[in-house]
């Protein structure tokens, strides 16, 4: 690099008429001189006055020197050396380590992670993917199934292994009762055995149980409504099912059945809940109304 001097920067020129450095007024006639914006210096008051001190050797950098700065700190080229390797690193690459300058080689072997696959250096700038405290090069890091890179998909770990979603479902993931596919989230268990929400229906009306209270029938899930058509026994008063279910009661005499709140005279409506009553052909009396007979 030159030396840097200001805008208009140093000329260097040989003077053959009558001129002086502007430091120490001797004559340049005949000498080498550099000129700067605010006149001609010999080369010793040059160096002296305008030249860097390089921060290796701490001498001065002189105006036949290649010179090379970084930041604020310059050096003679055969001082611009890697701190570990004493490798030049005038035209290499490289990067500064606090205070130090180190080679791409001498950095990535003391700062930089190495691949936990292959455990090789992963290089400064490469593509990398980290996960809990370990790293892996883009390329290393593969499905332990399918062997496929993963790069930036979704991964499930499972122990030291990592798998791609489709490899860990097939794999590892629960399969729906129904439809045998993979359950990956949600889903419902029945009998032991999983379901995902939208394959388990009523097997009558096919409306979504999960959720919802239902029964069974023959181990066969029916929602409250099938239920009670399909199966239940009706009232002999009302006609509709008795589920029992929501804490309903029922009575049962003989053959028949009725709703606690369907058990009434057949005359007069009150209620024989718990009370003495009297067939009387397909209908149910209270003593006092069978008695006016």
């Amino acid at each position: 690099m030159a030396i840097k001097t200001g805008e208009g920067g140093p000329q260097t020129g040989t003077m053959t008429e009558c001129f002086d450095c502007d430091n120490c007024k001797e004559s340049l006639y005949g000498r080498k001189y550099i000129q700067m914006d605010n006149g001609p210096y010999c080369i010793p008051c040059y160096d002296a006055h305008f030249a860097n001190t390089c921060d290796e050797c701490k001498e001065l950098i002189g105006h036949d020197c290649r010179e090379l700065y970084y930041e604020d700190r310059h050096y003679h080229e055969h001082c611009f050396r890697c701190f570990r390797c004493d490798r030049s690193l005038a035209d290499e690459p490289f990067t500064c380590q606090g205070e130090e300058l180190l080679c791409n080689d001498c950095y990535c072997s003391e700062f930089s992670s190495k691949c936990i696959a292959c455990e090789k250096t992963v290089m400064p700038g490469s593509r990398k993917l980290e996960y809990n405290g370990q790293t892996w090069h883009e390329h290393c890091f593969i499905c332990s199934s399918c062997q496929q890179p993963i790069g930036s998909r979704s991964f499930i770990p499972d122990e030291k292994d990592y798998y791609c979603v489709p490899c860990y479902e097939s794999k590892f993931a629960p399969r729906c009762t129904r439809c045998k596919k993979s359950l990956t989230k949600g889903g419902v268990t029945y009998r032991d055995e999983p379901w995902h929400k939208e394959c388990f229906v009523c097997t009558g009306c096919k409306t979504p149980l999960a959720g919802q209270q239902f029964t069974s029938q023959d181990d066969n899930p029916y929602c409250i409504k099938c239920f009670g058509n399909l199966y239940a026994k009706k009232c002999s008063a009302c006609t509709k099912p008795i589920t029992g279910f929501g804490g309903g009661k029922y009575v049962s005499f003989e053959d028949r059945h009725w709703h606690h709140n369907c058990f009434n005279c057949a005359r007069c409506k009150t209620s024989l809940v718990g009370k003495g009553f009297i067939p009387d052909n397909d209908e149910i009396l209270c003593r006092d109304c069978s008695n006016d007979l």
